[in-house]
Formats: structure tokens, C-alpha cells, sequence
């Protein structure tokens, strides 16, 4: 059998300068987080594929990689036909945080406040900023009811996207922020029926690509009623510049919507801005939709000018953790879309500063003696001891390559040790 040297597809191989880049904004991330007061967790790779899908994730559990049964189980289930899988790959970082914590609930302070950086998988279609193997960043606020949890969220993934941006000289991306309940009461508005809600949810998720006439023309081909179409088509014609969601809001107040969930959005949105940068812009954005399921309430994504892709999101999902624990508890998330914003700072590579600190080499000539070994080594644990960052290798017969590979990886001082 030939050994395969390419990753599976889907999967990558990261380079030294990759890891450079990829910690350096997990130092950001972390760092970040931790001033808002968030405590790194850490759940396994794998879960029970009961969890994985408990119609909990959308979408996503049609892109599950399952696990097989093993040994006796394995054996057993294929003399009686029985089910093969009894767990897979985790395909977000949500549905294990709702297991984790009820779990460990009674070991944790109320309101916890989470942090999770690792890698998730998805039996997706590989294409740019989108693998099968990617890392989450995701901080999440559990046993807060009140939107307290929201308005902390929104600043702290803001600040720690602002700090990862301001390396390339990026100030300005936009947050998107919207309800569950808005969606739900503009469908009521319009005259939709509940059990259609879903699919036209799914429709309006596509404004991006299609524009209010192409919302018009799905649905008007899937057959809805054309009275009920063109009435919720009209709601987004008054859409204003995202300042406030109250005026857009007034038609649905009369028996489709609580007037508390528009009034709740307009504080979110206002204290947000007052702790934000003001380069960042926070809109209320009636075409959002998030399309995880478990989104209960309030919604929101970030997007940068020239990316056609979100660079973060989430929302409140305050019935997930009672169906694991029977006990209901309020949770709200936001993710940032690590691999995404790696390829965002790729694109941008001249202009990334990457401060590595001092690096220092020593080039010992082949054959060199133990007392000149063992003066080198000991100068390289000294210069360690201060900081400094020292590899010791054997000079090569192509020194001069060599020494430019060296340069390429960040070491300024580069000594060559002759044996006399």
C-alpha cells in the first residue's frame, strides 16, 4: 500500500510560520476574554451521537463524522443489525458546552462564563475559509436571563476582534443584531402559517445573494400566498439604518410581537455602542436569521467589507441546557470564525506585524569536540534563561542557505562555531 503524504481533503497541515500566526491570535483571543472575566474550559473531541443529534444543531448534524462501534459492541451489533455508531466528532462547541455543564453545574459559579478554543469537524464541502477540520473560539454566558449577558458579549467579541484587526490596519467591520421573536412576529404579521415558519426563515437567510426580489420570487414559487408574500416583503421596504429596531417594529406590536422584545434590543444596541469602538458599527438587522435551531431569542453575526462570509456569530439558546439536565438554564454565546479570520490576516500578510522577540542561532561546525559543545550549550541555556529564543544545529555545507532559512524564521543573530 503507497503512503498518502497529503492531508484528507478537507484537512490541512499547518506550517511553523502558520503556528506563529494561529497562537499569536489565540494569545489575543484569550487574553481578551479573560479581561471580561471568562474561564477556559475544555470538553473531548468526541460526544454521545445521541447529543450530536437531538435536533439541536440544525444543519449541521447532516454533516456529522461518525464514530463506529469497537470490539465486542462492534460484533454484537452486526449479528443483531443494530445501530454501528455510538458516538462522533464534535461539530461545534455549543452542544458539548450544554452536556459539560450539566454536568458539572454544581462545580461551577452561576453565572458562568465560558471560554472554549479547539478544533470541531464537519463533513462539509472544503473551500476557501471553510475546512472539515477548524478550529472555534467561542465564549458563552450561562445562568444570566436578564440582556446584561448580550451587551457583555457583543463588547467583548468586538474588543477582541478589534485588537486582531488593528494588526493589519483594519478598524472597521459591523455587528448584525436581530430576534428570534422579531422573525417570528413579522411571519405572524404577514400571515404566514407557524409550520412555515421554518422555511421562510430560510428563504430571508439568503438576502445577501438574492436581494428582496429574489425573497419574493422563492417565495412566491413555493407557492405561499401572494396577499401574505408582498405584506412581508413591505416590512423590510421601511427597514431604517439599523440605529433603532422600535420604528421598524410598529406594525407587529398590535398582537404579533411583544413590545418588550423591541424595547429589550434597543438597550442592547445602545449600551453596546457606548462601550464599543466607534469605528464599529452595531445595526439592527431585520434579515438576520442564524440557521442553528436552537436559537431562542437574540441573534447576532460581524461582517467585514469585502468578505463574503460572516466572521462571527451567535445568539441566546435558553432551552438547550434543560434538554441534557431537565433543568432549564439561560444561556447566550458568540463565536468567533477562527479559521476565517486566519485567512482574512493571510490575505494581509506585508502588512502583519509579527513581534517574535529576540531569536539567536549557533552554526557548530561537524565533528566540534565535547568542551566546545559544552560551551555552546551552556551559552544557549544562559540566553534562554533571559528570554531569548535559541536553537543550536550542526553548520551545514550550505551555510549561506541555510543562515537565509534561519532569517526567514526570525533569527537576527546568527554565530558560527568552528572547532579550534
Amino acid at each position: 500500500m503507497n503512503f498518502i503524504k497529503t492531508p484528507v481533503k478537507g484537512m490541512r497541515d499547518c506550517l511553523p510560520a502558520d503556528m506563529l500566526l494561529r497562537q499569536k491570535v489565540m494569545g489575543m483571543i484569550r487574553e481578551t476574554y479573560g479581561k471580561y472575566g471568562f474561564s477556559e474550559i475544555e470538553t473531548p473531541a468526541m460526544e454521545h451521537i445521541e447529543n450530536l443529534t437531538s435536533k439541536q444543531g440544525g444543519e449541521n448534524e447532516k454533516l456529522i463524522f461518525k464514530i463506529q462501534k469497537r470490539g465486542e459492541e462492534l460484533e454484537k451489533a452486526l449479528q443483531q443489525d443494530g445501530e454501528l455508531c455510538d458516538s462522533g466528532l464534535r461539530y461545534d462547541l455549543t452542544v458539548p458546552l450544554a452536556r459539560y455543564y450539566a454536568n458539572n453545574a454544581d462545580k461551577l459559579p452561576m453565572p458562568f462564563k465560558a471560554l472554549q478554543i479547539g478544533s470541531v469537524w464537519r463533513a462539509d464541502r472544503p473551500q476557501k475559509g471553510r475546512f472539515r477540520q477548524f478550529t472555534q473560539c467561542d465564549i458563552d454566558i450561562l445562568g444570566e436571563n436578564s440582556i446584561m449577558a448580550e451587551i457583555e458579549l457583543i463588547a467583548a467579541t468586538t474588543a477582541a476582534l478589534s485588537r486582531i484587526f488593528e494588526q493589519i490596519g483594519i478598524r472597521k467591520f459591523t455587528v448584525h443584531v436581530s430576534d428570534r421573536h422579531i422573525l417570528r412576529g413579522m411571519a405572524h404579521y404577514a400571515g404566514f402559517a407557524e409550520e412555515d415558519y421554518g422555511d421562510v426563515f430560510i428563504i430571508l437567510d439568503k438576502y445577501d445573494k438574492i436581494g428582496l426580489e429574489g425573497i419574493r420570487s422563492e417565495l412566491t414559487e413555493k407557492g405561499y400566498d401572494p396577499e401574505a408574500v408582498e405584506r412581508y416583503v413591505s416590512l423590510f421596504a421601511q427597514a431604517n439604518d439599523g440605529r433603532s429596531c422600535k420604528p421598524f417594529c410598529e406594525k407587529l406590536l398590535d398582537g404579533h410581537l411583544d413590545a418588550k422584545y423591541a424595547e429589550d434590543l434597543d438597550t442592547v444596541l445602545n449600551c453596546a455602542r457606548a462601550m464599543i469602538s466607534e469605528d464599529v458599527d452595531v445595526v439592527f438587522d431585520p434579515t438576520l436569521v442564524r440557521g442553528m435551531g436552537y436559537y431562542t431569542g437574540t441573534i447576532f453575526e460581524c461582517t467585514l467589507d469585502g468578505y463574503g462570509f460572516a466572521i462571527a456569530g451567535g445568539g441566546r439558546y435558553d432551552q438547550m441546557i434543560g434538554k441534557f439536565s431537565g433543568v432549564d438554564v439561560s444561556a447566550c454565546g458568540f463565536s468567533i470564525g477562527f479559521e476565517r479570520i486566519i485567512t482574512i490576516l493571510t490575505d494581509h500578510l506585508n502588512e502583519l506585524k509579527t513581534e517574535q522577540g529576540r531569536k539567536q542561532a549557533f552554526l557548530v561546525e561537524k565533528g566540534a569536540d565535547g568542551e566546545k559543545l559544552t560551551e555552546v550549550f551552556r551559552k544557549a541555556q544562559e540566553l534562554r534563561a533571559e528570554g531569548i529564543t535559541v536553537t543550536v544545529q550542526t553548520r551545514r555545507k550550505n551555510a549561506k542557505m541555510q543562515k537565509e532559512k534561519l532569517a526567514e524564521e526570525g533569527y537576527t543573530e546568527i554565530t558560527e562555531v568552528f572547532n579550534r
